[in-house]
C-alpha cells in the first residue's frame, strides 16, 4: 500500500513540540516506516512539493507571510491538525494582543523597524478549519502516537477532555489548592500532562488550556476570596494559553 504523505509545519514557535516528535524514539521509526515523510525541515532537507495526507503544524500566526503560508498548507492537505499551545491558543507571544506592539520592539531591539510583525498572535484555527488540535506546551508522546495511530485507523482521537483534577484524582494525589491553598489550574484546564506538576506539589499553570465548559469565573472568585487581586489573577491565565483563557471569559460574558 502507498504510505500517506506526511508534512510537519512551523510557524512562530519554540520548536518544543517538533522536538517531542523526535523524541518518539522507537516510535519515530515505526512512524517513519508507516508514513511517507514528506515534509519535516527539522530533521530533513527535502523541499516542500505535493499533497499532503495529513499536514502538522506547530506555531502561531505572528506575521503576515505565515496567513498566506498556513491557507496554502490548508489546501494541499487532506487532514490539518495543530499542535501545541502556539498553534492551537496563540501561545505565550499571544501576550501582545492586549500590548501597544510597538513599545515591545522598542524596547528589545536595536532597529525596531526592521522588524516584520503583526500586532496580534493567533491560533491557526482563526485562519483555516483545522481537522483536530493537540493541546499542550509541549505536546506528549502519546498524544502524539495515538493521534497517528487514529489517522491510519480513520477514527477520531480519544485524547481526555476532562480537567487535570481527574488525573490527580487517579493518581491519588491531594489537591494542591485545597491542601496546599495554592492557586492551581487544574479545576479549568483539561488533563493530558499525567498532572505533571502536582505530582511535585506544585500548582497547575494550564500547559493544556481551558477544558470544555471551563468555569473560569467561579475559579477567581475562589482566588479573590484567597486574597489574590485582580491583577494577580489575570497573570495566573496570562500564560502560554492566553488567548484562549481570555476567550472563554469574554464569550460567557457574552
Amino acid at each position: 500500500m502507498k504510505k500517506p504523505r506526511l508534512g510537519i509545519f512551523k510557524l512562530t514557535s519554540c520548536d518544543g513540540c517538533q522536538l517531542s516528535i523526535l523524541n518518539l524514539e522507537e516510535e519515530l521509526l515505526r512512524v517513519v516506516e508507516l508514513f511517507s515523510l514528506s515534509f519535516f525541515p527539522m530533521a530533513s532537507d527535502k523541499e516542500l512539493g505535493g499533497y499532503f495526507d495529513l499536514a502538522l503544524i506547530e506555531g502561531s500566526i505572528s506575521e503576515s507571510r505565515q496567513r498566506e503560508q498556513v491557507i496554502s498548507v490548508r489546501e494541499r492537505s487532506r487532514y490539518l491538525i495543530t499542535i501545541g499551545a502556539c498553534a492551537t491558543s496563540g501561545g505565550l507571544q499571544a501576550l501582545k494582543n492586549w500590548a501597544v506592539l510597538e513599545s515591545f520592539k522598542k524596547s528589545v531591539y536595536p532597529d525596531p523597524a526592521l522588524i516584520e510583525s503583526l500586532s496580534t498572535s493567533t491560533p491557526v484555527s482563526d485562519h483555516v478549519y483545522v481537522d483536530f488540535e493537540i493541546w499542550g506546551c509541549p505536546v506528549t508522546g502519546d498524544a502524539l502516537s495515538e493521534t497517528l495511530a487514529c489517522f491510519l485507523l480513520d477514527k477520531r482521537p480519544t485524547i481526555p477532555q476532562y480537567s487535570l483534577c481527574m488525573e490527580c484524582k487517579r493518581k491519588a494525589i491531594p489537591c494542591i489548592l485545597v491542601s496546599e491553598g495554592e492557586p492551581c489550574l487544574g479545576p479549568i484546564t483539561r488533563a493530558g500532562c499525567g498532572a505533571l506538576c502536582p505530582s511535585f506539589s506544585r500548582a497547575c499553570y494550564g500547559c493544556f488550556g481551558p477544558r470544555d465548559d471551563a468555569n473560569i469565573d467561579s475559579l477567581m472568585r475562589w482566588f479573590e476570596k484567597s486574597g489574590y487581586s485582580g491583577r494577580e489573577r489575570q497573570r495566573l491565565l496570562d500564560t502560554m494559553n492566553t488567548y484562549a483563557y481570555r476567550r472563554v471569559q469574554i464569550e460567557k460574558k457574552d
